[in-house]
């Protein structure tokens, strides 16, 4: 049990009960605020009150945030590959092939499931302090709160656009230059599975830039603006340069010609989108303070680079 006991300041006078706790204990989000005075967990001295409740001011309100299970996954001993960690926060690099939160399909074996084995305390989070995803094919840096805190802080930081997300991604086809994708990304009308740009989707914006260029390939570095889902996929897909491996948005598989042995057999083996989240910077939810990290490639693309690179004229 967790008590925090605050006076509320006169000049708060005439607000209500759910307004005043917003200010006081921005750390939660409103949502979990409403719900801890509607379970009794919230006294405004001694006596438990309405959200839409008055305040005079000079009251003390005393919240009980004590944490609740709100995650039913089995933890599971699975390899977490961690970058950073301490009280409030944790960076893993996700390997390729690891589904994130448990869905259809893949109620266990998640990386959810590694995280309540590596920290049981992460089960009275929601999705277990997952505040963002990648693809089950895409590597990379994933950030997780490990405090109620932490998890709104990075929330907002994500609704505000403020995470600064770096991919690295090999395209099929040269670009001659790097650009922004600012087009609206859906579902599908009929695939519910597949997301397109389309006009009544959400606003998504992609920037990129060429890294290294190849005969029929392009080693592009991806900054996220917005994060709907598959937005890079979908955006490059759209200006017609598909992700290399990428089977749901890349089309039928073709193999480029002039292709060596060795570039052919590293395209036929390469089953995934060439997708890797690079860098993620952030605001650490505690000290403020700016925080960046940076992953390397995983060996599957380094080895595709190489290929690619000895198969040139």
């Amino acid at each position: 049990m967790t008590i925090t006991q605050k006076k509320v300041p006169f000049e708060m006078a005439g607000m209500r009960l759910d307004q005043v706790l917003a200010e006081l204990f921005s750390d939660y989000s409103r949502s979990k605020l409403q719900t801890w005075v509607k379970s009794g967990r919230v006294q405004v001295n001694g006596l438990l009150l309405k959200p839409k409740d008055k305040l005079d001011g000079g009251e003390l309100i005393a919240l009980d945030a004590e944490a609740e299970i709100v995650i039913t996954s089995e933890p599971e001993k699975i390899p977490l590959d961690i970058v950073f960690e301490d009280e409030s926060l944790l960076i893993v690099n996700k390997p390729a092939g690891l589904v994130v939160h448990p869905a259809v399909g893949n109620w266990s074996g998640t990386l959810l499931n590694a995280l309540l084995n590596h920290d049981a305390n992460l089960e009275t989070l929601p999705r277990a302090g997952i505040v963002h995803r990648i693809d089950k094919e895409t590597s990379g840096l994933l950030m997780i709160a490990k405090t109620l805190q932490a998890h709104n802080s990075l929330t907002q930081q994500l609704q505000e656009r403020a995470i600064h997300r770096e991919y690295l991604a090999i395209t099929r086809g040269r670009m001659t230059s790097g650009g922004t994708v600012d087009e609206p990304i859906g579902r599908h009308p009929t695939d519910r599975k597949r997301y397109v740009v389309r006009e009544s989707g959400k606003f998504a914006v992609t920037h990129y830039r060429v890294v290294q260029r190849f005969t029929r390939h392009t080693l592009v570095q991806v900054k996220l603006e917005t994060g709907r889902t598959h937005q890079i996929r979908v955006h490059m897909a759209h200006i017609r340069y598909p992700l290399l491996g990428d089977q749901v948005y890349g089309g039928r598989f073709q193999m480029p010609p002039s292709c060596g042995e060795r570039l052919e057999k590293e395209l036929r083996s390469f089953k995934r989108q060439a997708l890797h989240a690079a860098k993620l910077g952030l605001q650490h939810p505690v000290s403020d303070e700016y925080y960046e990290w940076e992953q390397p490639m995983p060996e599957d693309m380094l080895r595709l680079l190489e290929a690619l690179a000895g198969n040139e004229p």
